[in-house]
């Protein structure tokens, strides 16, 4: 089926996603288009384009066993060309909305899901502007820092939901930052495609609750407490 060697992580990862055949040639087929696309519409770099299965394709189906009980429905903030979203959709079968707001990136998107079958919704819109209802998991890819991440995940994440985001060698601070003004039960796994790189399930997000640490003196406190009049 491979036309290429594969580097051994991205062997072992393929192996441990147990592909169907029909998601193999699904995956090539979606890999072959993604190179004809690249020559007009930048969806990865070019010097990535031999690497394409090692750096992108294998980094997605890494998430295969990290998305604990298949959900009925999963969003993909950010898809661009389909990495982790698209690539998941067509291993697993999951239905996948894929919010990109690059109207070319979107085109791709739909052009791959009908070249492969990837049952998907692509929604061509900031993440802000999308309405889809919460779903049970939420991915994202190389997206945002995560303080900033999660403003976009908690909204479309369904209560006891899983967050599931793709990182690089700066997730510690990344999550130090975020636990100042985020609650969450984080699992640090490590890549299988990037030195340095981590994996983040993350459930059970709130937002810190700063109501009960006001440091201020507590006269302030107490007039700040007395009865107002009505606001409009």
């Amino acid at each position: 089926m491979f036309h290429v060697k594969h580097a051994p992580s991205t062997a072992a990862i393929l192996a441990d996603a147990a592909l169907s055949p029909a998601a193999l040639g699904a995956l090539e087929r979606f890999s072959e288009l993604l190179l004809r696309w690249n020559r007009t519409v930048n969806l990865v770099a070019r010097r990535d384009e031999s690497l394409l299965w090692d750096r992108h394709i294998a980094d997605s189906l890494q998430l295969i066993p990290w998305l604990g009980p298949r959900p009925e429905r999963a969003i993909d903030l950010g898809s661009g060309a389909g990495f982790p979203g698209l690539l998941l959709a067509i291993a697993t079968g999951i239905p996948f909305n894929l919010i990109e707001a690059d109207q070319r990136k979107a085109a791709f998107l739909r052009e791959a899901a009908r070249e492969t079958g990837a049952p998907v919704t692509v929604h061509a819109m900031r993440i802000e502007a999308c309405k889809v209802p919460p779903a049970a998991l939420v991915t994202a890819r190389a997206l945002a820092p995560l303080p900033a991440l999660l403003e976009l995940v908690v909204p479309k994440l369904a209560p006891g939901g899983i967050f599931l985001a793709l990182k690089g060698r700066k997730a510690g601070s990344e999550l130090t930052a975020a636990g100042t003004q985020w609650h969450m039960r984080v699992e640090t796994l490590p890549s299988r495609t990037e030195s340095g790189g981590s994996i983040l399930r993350i459930s059970e997000i709130a937002r810190v609750d700063r109501s009960s640490n006001d440091q201020r003196p507590a006269a302030s406190r107490d007039r700040d407490r007395q009865p107002k009049g009505r606001r409009r």
